[in-house]
C-alpha cells in the first residue's frame, strides 16, 4: 500500500480502541513472571550448554599468546572459542567493533575467549584458567586531547547557510559557550543473552534484539551464513535504549559455539562486562554560539560537536537538532569525529538529540539571561515554520509553541523567580528551568500479516519488537480498530524473522511503522472479507464484531466459516520525509532544590508536554516519557562511565558504582500530550514519542540549577565536585 497523502474516510480515525488507555495486554505474563525472555526458554533443549565471555585486559595491543588448555581439561568443558579456531568473521553492520580479539586488541573487555561447558559454573571456572600475555600498544583515551584531530564524518556533514562569522561578530548580544557531556551506559534491565541452536545449515537464536531484521542481516555478515538460513527471535525484550540495536558478542559467539559443539547454548553477558564489551553513549564536546538582535531575535547560530570512536564507528550527531530547532539566516553546524580506542559509541536512546539539547538549551537560558528575556518568551520568539535554509520544505506538523506555553501555564512559570539564588524554603535553594524538545520521528516501510481466524479473533503477525515499550498493545489495538472487534479478540505475535518486516524498536520509528504496517494489512483483510461476504457498496464499516453496509450487518465470523482468511500488506511512502521534515516537539520543567550547605540536589517536580501526533494507547506513551524523564534525570546529575585515561578502560563499570536514579530521587512526574494527529505521517497519523521523552530534559534541570544557586555549571553530569565550592555564602 502506497501512502503519500492524507486519509479521507479512515477507519482508525474512529478511536474507539486506538487512542484508549489501555494496559499492557502482556502486562499479567510479566507482572507474574510467566513472560519468557531470551536466555529463559526451557522448551528450545532441556539439555543446553552454556557459554562464559572472557574480556581483554588490555584496551590496546596485540595477544601475544594465549594457553587455553588447562581450561579446556577443566570439568566439564567442551570447547573453548577464540580467534585460532572460531573460523573467518567479517566486519560491517550495525555496529563495527569485532566481537572477538586476536590477535589484535581494539579496546578494553573485548571477548579474547568463549568457554562452553555443561553448567554456567563450569563454563565460568575454566574461563579463568585461560592466561593471555598481551603486548600493550599506545592508545587514544582522552577525547578532549585527540579532539583536534577530530575530522568530518559523512553521516553528520558540515551545514553553512548565509554568513554565520560576520553576523556573530555583529550581533549585539551573543554567547560562545563550551559544553561537555560524557560516555554513559545503556545498562538496561535484562543484559545481551542468546540462545543458539542448529539444525542441519540453518540457525536459530533467541536474543535481546531490538531489530531482528538487522539483526539477522549483521549476523549473516559476521559469520558468513546466508540470510535465509538464520531465523531471530525476540519475544520479550528487558529493556534496550539502542543497546541492542543489533547482533553483539553475545548472538555472534553463542552461534559459532552451537555450530562447533552441536549443541544450544546459551550465552549472557555478566554485568560488569557490558560497559566494556558491548557499546556505550560517547562522550562530547560541543561550542555554541548564538548572537541575537536586542529584541531576542537570533541572527547567528553555531553548534560544533567533538565526539570520539574506534575505526570505522560514526560520531554522536550532537548538533544535528540545532538545524532545525530554531531559525536564524546565519547559521554553521559542524561535526567531527576523533579516533578512540574505548569501546564502541553508538546509539543511545536519543542520539544526537538528547547530549546535543543539553548544550543547545543551556546555551538559549544563557542568552535569555543576557538579554533580560523570559527563557520561554525568547523561544516562542525564535520558533520556525520551515526547515531553515529551506523555505520550501515545511514541517509535517509542528506544536512547539503550544508545547511552550501549555507547560509554562501548567507548571507555573509566571511565578518564576528569574534572580539566580534569590528563592529559599528553609535550608534549600530553589531553582525553576525549562528546556525545549525535538526529536526526529522518522517512519519506514513496513509490514504485517493478519488472519481472520475461524471463532472471529484476529491474529496480527510482525517483526516489530517490544521491550517493554508497548509495542504488542498498540499493534493489538490498531488491528481491533481496523476490523471492529475488541482487543481481547486479537492476538499479537512479534519479533520474529518469520513474520512480515516492520523495521523493530529503535529510533523512535517502531510504533508508527509497524502499526502502519498493520494497518496496510487490515485494509487488504477488510476487502477480502467484504467480497466473501458479497459486499459491493463502496463505504463498508467494521464495528461490533460486525461487517455492516446500509441495512445489511454480518457477523465478521461468517466470513472464515470455510477457515481462516489471511492478507499481507506493506505500508510505503515514496519521497515523503523529502517533502517534509517529520518531527516530534517537546517542552520540560522543572524545579529543583539545593541544600545551601551540603550542595545536595533534589528535584521537587518535573513536566513534560509532548506533540507527537496521534497518541496510540495514553497509559504505554506516557509510560515511556516518564522513563526518559528519569534517564534524563540521571544524565543531568549523574550518570558517567569514567575513563581511565592511562589504561584506557571504563572504571566503574557495574551497577554499584554507575549511579542511575532511584526511587527516591524522582518526584511525581507529571506528562500532558497536545491533542492532534499528524495527517501527512501515514494513515495512522502516530509518531513515536519514547525518544522524545528525555530530549530536554537534563538541560531543564542544569537551569533550574543555575537559578536556584546561580552556579552555572557546563560539564556533566552536574556534581558537588563542580559547584560546591562556589555556593552563595549562608546567611
Amino acid at each position: 500500500m502506497k501512502f503519500d497523502t492524507p486519509a479521507g474516510a479512515n477507519p482508525i480515525d474512529r478511536m474507539e480502541v486506538v487512542g484508549q488507555p489501555h494496559t499492557r495486554i502482556e502486562g499479567p505474563l510479566k507482572t507474574t513472571g510467566t513472560a519468557t525472555y531470551s536466555y529463559e526458554h526451557k522448551d528450545i533443549d532441556p539439555d543446553p550448554a552454556y557459554g562464559y565471555i572472557l574480556g581483554a585486559g588490555i584496551a590496546k595491543g596485540r595477544i601475544a599468546s594465549i594457553d587455553v588448555r588447562d581450561a579446556e581439561a577443566a570439568p566439564g568443558v567442551l570447547a573453548v572459542i577464540t580467534a585460532e579456531n572460531a573460523g573467518p568473521l567479517k566486519s560491517g553492520g550495525f555496529y563495527v567493533a569485532r566481537p572477538l580479539a586476536g590477535p589484535r586488541v581494539d579496546h578494553y573487555h573485548q571477548a579474547v575467549a568463549l568457554v562452553v561447558a555443561g553448567t554456567f559454573e563450569q563454563a565460568r571456572a575454566a574461563a579463568g584458567l585461560i592466561r593471555v600475555e598481551y603486548t600493550r600498544g599506545n592508545g587514544a583515551f582522552d577525547l578532549e586531547a585527540a579532539r583536534g584531530s577530530g575530522k568530518p564524518h559523512p553521516r553528520q556533514p558540515d551545514v553553512t547557510i548565509g554568513d554565520f562569522d560576520h553576523a556573530f561578530a555583529s550581533a549585539p548580544v551573543k554567547i560562545d559557550e563550551t559544553y561537555t557531556t560524557p560516555d554513559q551506559s545503556h545498562f538496561m534491565m535484562e543484559p545481551h543473552a542468546t540462545i543458539a541452536r542448529w539444525d542441519g545449515d540453518s540457525l536459530t537464536i533467541w536474543s535481546a534484539q531490538q531489530i531482528v531484521g538487522w539483526a539477522r542481516r549483521d549476523l549473516a555478515t559476521k559469520i558468513g551464513v546466508p540470510e535465509d538460513k538464520i531465523r531471530i527471535v525476540a519475544t520479550y525484550i528487558g529493556g534496550g535504549f539502542g543497546g541492542k540495536g543489533s547482533v553483539a558478542s553475545d548472538a555472534i559467539l553463542a552461534s559459532l559455539a552451537a555450530r562447533k559443539t552441536g549443541r544450544t547454548v546459551k550465552v549472557a553477558l555478566p554485568r560488569p562486562l557490558m560497559p566494556n564489551n558491548t557499546t556505550h553513549r560517547p562522550a562530547t564536546v560541543q561550542r555554541v554560539r548564538i548572537g541575537a538582535g536586542r529584541d531576542g531575535r537570533i541572527a547567528a547560530i553555531a553548534h560544533e560537536s567533538w565526539s570520539g570512536n574506534l575505526p570505522g564507528g560514526g560520531p554522536e550527531i550532537a548538533a544535528a537538532q540545532s538545524e532545525l530547532l530554531y531559525a536564524g539566516a546565519n547559521r554553521y553546524m559542524r561535526t567531527r569525529l576523533a579516533e578512540l580506542d574505548l569501546p564502541e559509541g553508538n546509539a543511545m536512546r536519543a542520539p544526537g538529540e538528547a547530549p546535543g539539547m543539553m548544550a543547545l538549551e543551556v546555551a538559549m537560558d544563557e542568552l535569555a539571561e543576557k538579554l533580560g528575556m523570559d527563557p520561554v518568551e525568547l523561544r516562542v520568539l525564535n520558533d520556525t515554520q520551515t526547515v531553515p535554509g529551506q523555505p520550501d520544505k515545511p514541517f509535517s506538523e509542528r506544536r512547539l509553541i503550544e508545547c511552550l506555553r501549555t507547560g509554562a501555564d501548567r507548571f507555573g512559570w509566571k511565578n518564576r523567580n528569574p534572580v539566580p539564588g534569590a528563592v529559599r524554603d528553609g535550608r534549600w535553594l530553589i531553582g525553576i528551568g525549562m528546556a525545549a524538545a525535538i526529536r526526529g520521528a522518522p517512519i519506514m516501510p513496513g509490514a504485517a500479516r493478519v488472519t481472520l481466524e475461524t471463532d472471529g479473533t484476529v491474529t496480527v503477525e510482525s517483526n516489530m519488537t517490544d521491550m517493554g515499550t508497548g509495542s504488542y498493545t498498540v499493534i493489538g489495538q490498531t488491528t481491533a480498530e481496523m476490523m471492529g472487534i475488541p482487543l481481547d479478540r486479537v492476538k499479537v505475535k512479534l519479533a520474529d524473522t518469520d513474520y512480515p518486516e516492520a523495521f523493530g524498536g529503535g529510533g523512535q520509528a517502531g510504533a508508527a511503522t509497524a502499526t502502519a504496517g498493520v494497518y496496510a494489512a487490515c485494509v487488504k483483510l477488510r476487502e477480502a472479507v467484504a467480497a466473501k461476504l458479497g459486499f459491493n457498496e463502496p463505504e463498508v464499516e467494521f464495528a461490533g464484531g460486525q461487517v455492516r453496509s446500509g441495512n445489511r450487518r454480518v457477523p465478521l465470523t461468517q466470513a472464515a466459516e470455510g477457515g481462516p482468511i489471511t492478507a499481507e500488506d506493506k505500508m510505503e511512502y515514496g519521497d515523503l520525509s523529502k517533502r517534509f521534515s517529520q518531527q516530534t516537539y517537546g517542552a520540560h520543567f522543572c524545579e529543583v532544590a539545593v541544600d545551601a550547605y551540603t550542595g545536595e540536589i533534589r528535584i521537587r517536580r518535573m513536566l513534560a508536554v509532548c506533540d507527537a501526533g496521534r497518541i496510540l494507547n495514553p497509559v504505554t506513551a506516557r509510560s515511556q516519557v516518564i522513563g526518559g524523564m528519569v534517564m534524563g534525570a540521571g544524565a543531568a546529575l549523574m550518570e558517567e562511565l569514567v575513563v581511565d585515561k592511562r589504561f584506557g578502560f571504563f572504571v566503574n563499570h557495574d551497577l554499584a558504582s554507575y549511579e542511575v536514579p532511584v526511587h527516591a530521587d524522582i518526584p511525581a512526574q507529571e506528562v500532558i500530550f497536545l491533542d492532534g494527529a499528524d495527517p501527512t505521517i501515514s494513515p495512522v497519523k502516530a509518531k513515536g514519542v519514547g525518544e522524545l521523552g528525555i530530549s530536554g530534559v537534563a538541560p531543564a534541570i542544569a537551569n533550574a540549577v543555575y537559578n536556584a544557586t546561580g552556579v552555572r555549571v557546563r560539564e556533566y553530569p552536574i556534581t558537588l565536585d563542580k559547584y560546591l565550592d562556589r555556593l552563595p555564602p549562608v546567611s
